[in-house]
């Protein structure tokens, strides 16, 4: 009959090298999404795992500090606090009259516009550069949690030269090298200066902070004699 017919008519190669082409790709993307799927759900349990080691990390030092306090206290000894080893630093004049070597210093902290607002490591060169700029930034030392807000809120990474908005593939892309995968590893990275502050600090974009409401005070009088600029502390 013309069905039998049908039935034995054979299938051309082509097409049936097709069908095993596309039954092939189809179970190795399905191999690939699943082998996705676990590496994705590997990192995040390794991010919340970091995230809680930090939080220990973070509470033992005050606890420490805390104890400190009290034992010197109790003996009658004078405590000394912890040097800070982070300055957060805003830029907060303009450009007119700027002295050529404060301009340098202004581009050497890469604080280029009024509001910008970056990290700098404390050490003896820093701590000089900044005595010489005090008329033109406001700077002190950030707690963990300003460093957070500030990168959470504020937070862009340069990438090949692009501002891009703070995400922790983003992260890992640029600073993977260094086993800084994800935003906390960051702020953990900055606010204890560990030993790649520098690559972390550098993938930042210059925070770009508003002008505090009514605008600074006494742009030219240091902060000491109530005006905004130089050395606010803590």
């Amino acid at each position: 009959s013309p069905q039998d017919n049908m039935t034995d008519v054979a299938v051309p190669e082509n097409i049936l090298k097709k069908r095993e082409r596309d039954a092939r790709l189809k179970t190795e993307r399905a191999k690939e999404a699943e082998l996705k799927r676990q590496k994705a759900a590997e990192k995040k349990e390794k991010i919340f795992k970091r995230a809680e080691q930090y939080v220990r990390e973070f509470r033992e030092t005050e606890r420490k500090v805390v104890e400190e306090r009290r034992a010197a206290r109790k003996s009658g000894d004078l405590y000394v606090e912890p040097e800070d080893k982070l300055i957060i630093a805003i830029r907060i004049r303009g450009i007119i009259g700027v002295p050529p070597k404060v301009k340098k210093i202004l581009r050497l902290f890469r604080l280029r516009q009024i509001n910008n607002a970056v990290f700098i490591r404390v050490n003896g060169a820093t701590s000089n550069m900044l005595r010489l700029i005090e008329p033109y930034v406001a700077y002190g030392y950030p707690s963990l949690k300003v460093v957070r807000e500030i990168v959470y809120k504020r937070g862009h990474g340069k990438v090949r030269g692009e501002r891009k908005k703070l995400d922790n593939d983003v992260i890992e892309q640029v600073l993977g090298k260094h086993d800084i995968i994800c935003i906390e590893d960051l702020i953990h990275e900055i606010f204890t200066v560990g030993p790649h502050f520098k690559q972390a600090n550098n993938f930042f974009w210059p925070f770009k902070l508003n002008s505090p409401k009514g605008g600074f005070k006494s742009k030219l009088i240091h902060y000491n004699e109530g005006g905004s600029a130089g050395n606010r502390g803590v």
